[in-house]
């Protein structure tokens, strides 16, 4: 079983993780959103919160034995999702930090010892301490000051981050993994409605990065629902998703959330909702966007 804090994470093809090895595509995930302090930017804190909380509701009750479990992946336990959300609060904080101070992002040399402390820790305590990590990232988040959020800003792999573009980041990966988990418990669930609002404006950023080219297919159409968008999603001989104004009676049509996790490879068959499951055009898009 691949070791979470070491092994490429499956979503760092697309939501650049600032605490994965094989990092360098930072405008990823980031939001359309104006810099500041703004209602935006309370969305973004109140969906990372959120996403935490969630996390937790859904891990805090298991006992070790259980944790040991696989998530939705297979691939990862659920205390290894745990240890891999834990590592990373605790490598943007860190980014947290250098944004604020005005100092340059922290790097490998600073995650390794990190990474080595987490993978030390037994499956009960991994959990545990990935709870305690995300509280204080997500605590200090909360309790910038406005001047704080203003000036944050962040050279990352040649891109400069402002707070907002950071919490995407976060939010993509947490709210995601957190399906994982809560899929693996309940495969009636889905993704928090906050993070979709949300992430749903970052795909086109997201699919760029993610997706494999599928020669010859043809474009497809996309309309979504709750919230509300239409895109063209073309796959040859790039991928692109770009928002569209004309009508498309030949639309694909998904739930916002059904689309968002198609596009971070989390659409299998049997986690496709409504009539739409057995659109050929599926098979296409889940071969474009096999899992990150």
């Amino acid at each position: 079983m691949p070791d979470p804090n070491t092994s490429p994470d499956p979503m760092s093809e697309a939501t650049p993780d600032v605490g994965r090895p094989d990092v360098g595509r930072p405008d990823v995930g980031r939001p359309d959103v104006e810099r500041g302090t703004g209602p935006d930017m309370t969305r973004w804190v109140a969906a990372v919160r959120g996403s935490h909380n969630r996390f937790a509701a859904l891990v805090s009750p298991l006992s070790d034995d259980r944790v040991t479990a696989p998530s939705y992946t297979g691939e990862w336990s659920i205390a290894q999702v745990a240890s891999h959300l834990g590592s990373q609060a605790e490598i943007f904080g860190l980014a947290l930090s250098a944004g604020l101070a005005g100092t340059p992002a922290p790097g490998g040399e600073t995650f390794l010892p990190i990474w080595d402390r987490w993978n030390a820790l037994g499956p009960g305590d991994q959990v545990r301490a990935s709870l305690t990590a995300n509280e204080e990232f997500v605590a200090r988040v909360e309790h910038l000051t406005a001047a704080e959020r203003e000036s944050f800003a962040l050279a990352m792999f040649g891109t400069e981050l402002d707070l907002a573009g950071m919490l995407a980041m976060r939010l993509g990966e947490h709210a995601l993994h957190t399906w994982d988990v809560a899929v693996a418990l309940d495969p009636a669930a889905v993704v928090a409605p906050d993070a979709v609002r949300l992430l749903i404006d970052t795909l086109p950023q997201t699919a760029s990065r993610a997706g494999k080219p599928a020669p010859g297919a043809h474009p497809v159409p996309i309309d979504t629902v709750d919230p509300d968008r239409r895109f063209l999603l073309t796959v040859d001989p790039d991928v692109t998703l770009a928002p569209r104004s004309a009508d498309g009676a030949d639309a694909l049509r998904l739930p916002a959330e059904a689309f968002v996790r198609l596009v971070y490879g989390r659409l299998d068959t049997d986690h496709t909702p409504g009539e739409e499951a057995d659109d050929a055009r599926l098979t296409v898009l889940r071969a474009v966007f096999p899992g990150f």
